[in-house]
């Protein structure tokens, strides 16, 4: 698809990496994690053959479908989400890019990209300085006081550890299992409110509480964990599961802890939402979306229908 209004911010290295965040810093900007490599886009291109279908696009307001376009906020840094296989300032690519390309071509519309950070894009939302945001947001009961979704995947957190270490051998069932340990994670993630809410659960335990260690770049979360600053990265499944299928991020997945749907995000009270859900929906009932799950891998994420506002998973 035609991009126009792209904004690429230089972020860093490019990595197989996990977090949900793709903005900031937490070491030295810019900075190379150990073993820190690009990881190619697959070829396939399942969202050449969507076309516009005119009913759903009907459901835009007049004052879209007049304009053509949409601006989306996305946070681009890891596979298989959104990521640059090519280096900064080339195309990006990801789960995420297809899923919202596709949608843009059923509804008719171009996207105007801009890359945002992660913490920044729901409040952006709000300002109207987009219209919808991606950046595998997953569906929380305290987002969605502040913003609305159209689900298009079942994504979650998890855990990682490095290759060979003993911080943590199996999954992670209860958080009291990281007590004593430092958890790194993303800036303005579910991971951090997570930790954060169930910080008394290592006290009531009788346990050394757990360290947490927030990070707003995914290079310095990686390299962190390598240098053995930290123990442990608690982000997404599907990332995690990524990251630790290449064999220089020197990782190892230890399974999901609590799925989340993830979504597109949108202000609250958007009138694009019925649109995009029927738009997702209709990838997933003509195959489109089966493909865009399997080129990147994530094919065991993948939801039935496309909901708007869901409650949270528990």
């Amino acid at each position: 698809m035609n991009l126009r209004g792209t904004a690429i911010r230089l972020v860093g290295a490019l990595l197989p990496v996990l977090a949900l965040t793709a903005c900031g810093s937490g070491g030295t900007p810019g900075a190379s994690p150990v073993g820190a490599q690009a990881s190619p886009a697959p070829t396939d291109d399942p969202v050449a053959d969507v076309r516009e279908v005119e009913s759903i696009a009907a459901l835009l307001p007049a004052g879209v479908r007049a304009a053509g376009t949409l601006r989306i906020g996305s946070s681009v840094g890891f596979p298989p989400g959104a990521y640059y296989p090519n280096g900064s300032g080339r195309e990006p690519a990801g789960q995420d890019i297809d899923l919202a390309d596709a949608v843009a071509k059923v509804l008719g519309v171009q996207l105007e990209r801009q890359e945002a950070s992660f913490e920044s894009i729901l409040p952006a939302l709000g300002s109207g300085k987009f219209d919808v945001g991606t950046g595998n947001f997953g569906v929380t009961a305290e987002r969605l006081k502040r913003v609305d979704f159209v689900t298009y995947i079942n994504d979650g957190q998890g855990f990682a550890v490095k290759k060979g270490g003993t911080a943590l051998e199996g999954k992670v069932t209860d958080l009291v299992q990281l007590c004593g340990l430092t958890v790194g994670t993303g800036a303005g993630t579910t991971f951090e409110a997570t930790l954060e809410a169930e910080k008394d659960v290592c006290a009531e335990a009788g346990r050394e509480p757990y360290d947490v260690k927030v990070y707003s770049e995914n290079a310095a979360t990686l390299t962190a964990l390598q240098q053995g600053r930290i123990d442990v990265i608690m982000s997404t499944i599907n990332g995690l599961r990524h990251q630790a299928a290449q064999p220089a991020s020197g990782t190892v997945f230890l399974g999901e802890y609590h799925r989340l749907d993830v979504g597109f995000a949108f202000k609250k009270g958007s009138p694009l939402t019925k649109a995009f859900q029927a738009a997702v929906n209709r990838l997933i009932e003509d195959g489109t979306y089966a493909r865009i799950l399997a080129k990147w891998g994530t094919t065991a994420s993948a939801i039935d229908a496309s909901r708007i506002n869901p409650p949270e998973h528990r």
